[in-house]
């Protein structure tokens, strides 16, 4: 364990947690909705480990929020990925009940699932991120073909690259993303991110090592970056499907860099994190150019929980198992 997440743990240890009841609030009705599911067990085990009182709540039945108001809970941890859990809506929602909640706030969360807008923050703090355009549905719809403003043709030219990367604006696990190097599955792509969203973003796709840090911390105060993971996907890249099928991808936990490159990388995703104002934890995505220039791509505020997922995977390396990291999590939770 390093010396930060050493004195991270100590200076939250006097929080006594098997003294609390805290709501898992799992599920939902976003296009991650399994995933939640799953990291929502693997979240009740790990409290359950610590003592701590746990009540499961799917929040797909709106009925959660009469059981939160009536069982009154110390802590709602916070397990839903995707729409209406990770944009700013329930947390919004649990600021009006006055219910503390693990993870980034309305404001941060909002921010980080837009992948828009957190690209203009980024770039605004001067922190390298590939260069994107911001598709809207409506103007999609009103010329089917994208043949003028976003056709594929004038896109590879405004970007600079025949490789593209088309995502839902505002979705997360790399739900409805696609790589596209000619104008047939430009269409394509840009058809099934719109389907999915109300607006896509079309990405210059970055050459290169593909790289993910988690943070644990609260923005400006005492966040640290966790070992960087680099991801190796088996077969084509790391979509939904890669990211959850068994055996899919091969991580490298820590990646094998220079160590001024792990620095880099570490200080990138805590700048992110700051950028955002983030709380508790994060996991930012990062593409390494063969030059050593890392980019970084999107920040996760409501990372998985799973038994595979990657937070969790970097904390172990640095001695930190899944009911210290919980312990963590809700600690930072409390302390907002």
């Amino acid at each position: 364990m390093t010396d930060t997440a050493a004195g991270t743990i100590k200076l939250h240890q006097d929080t006594k947690l098997d003294a609390m009841t805290v709501v898992v609030l799992r599920g939902g009705v976003s296009a991650e909705r399994e995933v939640s599911l799953r990291s929502g067990h693997n979240v009740s085990q790990g409290l359950r480990k610590l003592g701590v009182s746990v009540v499961m709540m799917d929040a797909a039945d709106l009925g959660f929020i009469e059981r939160l108001r009536a069982l009154k809970p110390d802590l709602v941890f916070n397990a839903l990925h995707g729409k209406f859990g990770e944009d700013g809506t329930i947390q919004g929602l649990l600021e009006v009940l006055g219910i503390p909640y693990t993870g980034s706030g309305v404001l941060a969360s909002a921010l980080a699932m837009n992948k828009d807008a957190s690209k203009v923050l980024f770039a605004r703090a001067e922190l390298a991120t590939p260069k994107g355009i911001l598709v809207h549905r409506d103007e999609f719809n009103q010329n089917k073909e994208c043949s003028s403003t976003y056709s594929y043709t004038v896109l590879v030219e405004a970007l600079g690259t025949e490789d593209l990367v088309v995502k839902p604006n505002g979705e997360g696990s790399s739900v409805g993303v696609s790589l596209v190097s000619n104008e047939k599955d430009f269409n394509a792509g840009l058809k099934q991110a719109l389907h999915t969203d109300s607006s896509a973003l079309v990405e210059e796709c970055i050459p290169g090592r593909e790289l993910t840090v988690g943070v644990l911390g609260d923005a400006n105060r005492d966040a640290f970056a966790l070992p960087v993971i680099e991801i190796i996907p088996k077969t084509d890249f790391y979509h939904y499907k890669n990211k959850y099928a068994t055996d899919a991808t091969d991580f490298i936990v820590p990646a094998d860099l220079e160590q001024p490159v792990t620095d880099a990388c570490q200080q990138l995703a805590v700048s992110a994190h700051n950028m955002l104002g983030c709380q508790g934890y994060s996991r930012s995505d990062i593409r390494l150019k063969d030059d050593g220039t890392a980019y970084i791509l999107e920040t996760n505020t409501l990372p998985g929980l799973t038994e595979g997922s990657l937070l969790p995977k970097a904390a172990a390396t640095e001695g930190i198992e899944l009911p210290e990291l919980l312990s963590l999590i809700v600690k930072y939770a409390l302390s907002k």
